[in-house]
């Protein structure tokens, strides 16, 4: 009964935390997707923090079961800007669509990494701002600042860039699939990255 009252007051604090620094991110990334699946909705969390969570949570599992299929033939066959291009269409032009699409192109591309792990890190680096910059930890003192959704540095960008993508580091879609791909030569995945990397 203990660890399970642990968990739940890990849960309620990573739920109140999310609300407090994230909220507004998570709702505004969240929202279009919010009634695209009326019928299997569950019952209506008391508070907004936990309305916010069960949301990203469901969101998550979707994702993810959508992620554990392999792309098909034809996603394989396409050029990572296609793939970029069709995607945007597909997906949207916000946080949910910039995952899904980068997803698509880091499983064409062999790049590890689920919806969960990719969310997670982008809410904890940028809460979901594509133009997000640092100008204050070592790597901005010394002239080379994190940026975009992973809040990665130029160089480190450059080295892992997936050809087909945008060079720029703020494009969202460039961000994550270079990001995750480091990720993934340093770490195994970004789904084993839990603080700045």
């Amino acid at each position: 009964m203990t660890a399970i009252r642990r968990a739940l007051n890990l849960r309620t604090t990573t739920t109140a935390a999310i609300a407090t620094t994230g909220a507004a991110a998570i709702a505004l990334t969240l929202v279009p997707q919010a009634h695209a699946d009326e019928q299997a909705k569950p019952a209506q969390p008391a508070t907004a923090a936990a309305a916010v969570a069960a949301q990203a949570d469901h969101l998550a599992a979707k994702a993810e079961s959508a992620a554990k299929t392999k792309p098909s033939g034809e996603t394989k066959a396409m050029s990572v800007a296609d793939i970029q291009k069709n995607g945007v269409k597909k997906y949207g032009n916000q946080l949910d669509g910039w995952i899904r699409t980068s997803l698509d192109i880091m499983h064409a591309k062999g790049i590890p990494g689920s919806y969960k792990g990719l969310h997670s890190n982008i809410m904890r680096e940028s809460s979901g701002n594509p133009r997000a910059i640092n100008n204050w930890d070592v790597n901005a003192r010394a002239g080379v600042p994190s940026k975009g959704l992973l809040q990665i540095i130029k160089p480190t960008f450059e080295r892992f860039h997936v050809a087909g993508t945008k060079n720029d580091q703020y494009d969202p879609v460039a961000n994550i699939v270079a990001s995750a791909n480091y990720a993934a030569h340093r770490y195994g995945t970004i789904d084993l990255v839990h603080s700045a990397y």
